[in-house]
């Protein structure tokens, strides 16, 4: 980067920082060429406070439930450290990708799969949009459909938890 560019640099690093927090990207990556020798590589991420904003979206969930007991701290301590995750639970369906989830194929359809419901190894059970492209999400294993952790149209992360399967 030479000198001559450092001010319109630094405010184009800004712009990129701008961007990236008002449309909820965690990562941009520019080049930019001023001449045939001259070029600015710029990478802007927030990969750790995404992941940070992500966890806390699926705890809740498995919380909720809990009834009061005699002793209260004992039992918050350690509802936590067994099930509080649910990505950490072996029949979860992982995010391969970042985008919009979608239960069913289409609005107002029925959904590709409910709670309770047997399915096969390779059958659908969701779409996530990605950069306006419908991805179907395979079930990796053939089991029977335990929780379903995300509600159609939401935003999830890559490796989010997406559904339990057992």
């Amino acid at each position: 980067m030479s000198k001559d560019h450092s001010t319109d640099d630094v405010a184009f690093i800004k712009a990129l920082a701008e961007l990236l927090n008002d449309n909820e990207l965690s990562e941009i990556s520019v080049k930019r060429e001023y001449g045939e020798n001259d070029t600015l590589n710029v990478k802007v991420s927030k990969i750790s406070a995404m992941a940070a904003a992500s966890a806390p979206v699926y705890a809740p969930a498995p919380q909720a439930p809990a009834t009061p007991a005699a002793s209260p701290a004992p039992a918050a301590s350690a509802a936590p450290s067994k099930s509080s995750d649910p990505a950490d639970h072996p029949g979860a369906v992982a995010s391969p990708m970042v985008g919009t989830a979608y239960l069913a194929p289409e609005p107002g359809a029925d959904a590709f799969v409910t709670v309770g419901q047997q399915v096969s190894a390779g059958e659908t059970l969701l779409i996530i949009e990605a950069m306006k492209t419908m991805n179907h999400i395979p079930a990796p294993a053939s089991g029977i459909v335990k929780r379903i952790l995300v509600t159609d149209g939401t935003p999830v992360e890559y490796g989010a938890p997406l559904m339990i399967i057992e």
